[in-house]
């Protein structure tokens, strides 16, 4: 594999990886946090932002000076006893976040697919996590009848992986992404350009849907 080959491979992976976390933008962004966690809005926004942005010297550096603010939060110097749904997506995000600097590089070998492959893995796990809360709930779940038949209208591929209906949706939007990155031109941020910007509204749809479940498994205590 040549150097170009793997340059264009390695930023198809940072994209893939930066979409994955818009996935859980609004969950993170869209509830008011502990002030003991010491986080500040701005600072996590422009995460999101510039992970989405050109692959660039300006916005990388912008990444990884919020990171370093991040990590200096007394959140990351404890640890959260007992979260709740909310937090415990919150806090998987925020770990992943941090670990997205290892993506704004291009190395080779195995050191990004790891990285890459530990942030996607993130909204799969979380879809999962929160089906499972939804299931385990007392009460019925407002849209249920519109999962029911989401879930029902899906390909047999795919319904056959018998997954939840999160889980079913990420998995639906992640291989959207999937089949439209190789597109994308290497110079262009993934706001720049329409193809670019439906992707980010898939994983906004997805990640609105997923923080209105949230609010409400913290409602009813499920």
């Amino acid at each position: 594999m040549n150097r170009n080959h793997l340059a264009l491979t390695s930023l198809r992976q940072r994209r893939a990886a930066a979409l994955a976390l818009w996935r859980l933008r609004a969950p993170m962004l869209a509830f008011e946090w502990d002030a003991a966690w010491g986080l500040d809005r701005a600072v996590v926004d422009e995460l999101f932002r510039s992970a989405v942005s050109a692959p660039d010297e300006q916005p990388d550096g912008r990444y990884r000076r919020a990171a370093a603010e991040l990590s200096r939060t007394p959140l990351l110097a404890s640890e959260v006893d007992d979260p709740n749904v909310r937090e415990l997506v919150q806090l998987e995000t925020l770990v992943r976040l941090l670990a997205f600097t290892e993506a704004l590089t291009e190395p080779a070998g195995d050191q990004i697919d790891d990285q890459v492959e530990f942030i996607v893995e993130c909204p799969r796990d979380l879809a999962h996590y929160v089906d499972r809360c939804v299931e385990a709930s007392f009460h019925d779940h407002p849209s249920q009848d519109a999962h029911r038949q989401y879930l029902a209208a899906l390909p047999e591929p795919v319904r056959g992986h018998g997954l939840g209906y999160f889980a079913s949706r990420n998995l639906a939007v992640e291989h959207v992404c999937h089949e439209a990155l190789p597109a994308l031109l290497a110079t262009d941020g993934l706001l720049d350009t329409p193809t670019g910007r439906d992707l980010i509204a898939r994983c906004e749809d997805f990640g609105v849907e997923l923080a209105a479940t949230l609010k409400w498994l913290g409602t009813t205590g499920h």
